[in-house]
């Protein structure tokens, strides 16, 4: 998807598929039948592209501070 290459971002295809699945529901676009068509239509939009980068890298911060935690315990 060109948003997190945009962004200059390349993450598993598990961690991809979460993101956006997050991503659909916190824009209350769950349900969309093209993912990616949806979420590139939404990220034209200048005020959609700046709330999905600050939730992306808001979900990367958590995402990282889980690993870390982890990391912690063990």
């Amino acid at each position: 998807m060109s948003i997190l290459s945009d962004m200059h971002l390349w993450l598993s295809q598990l961690e991809t598929e979460q993101l956006y699945q997050e991503l659909l529901a916190y824009f209350g676009l769950a349900g969309a039948s093209n993912v990616c068509q949806t979420l590139e239509a939404a990220w034209k939009d200048p005020y959609n592209k700046r709330e999905i980068e600050e939730f992306i890298n808001a979900w990367l911060k958590r995402k990282r501070r889980k690993k870390e935690a982890i990391a912690g315990v063990v």
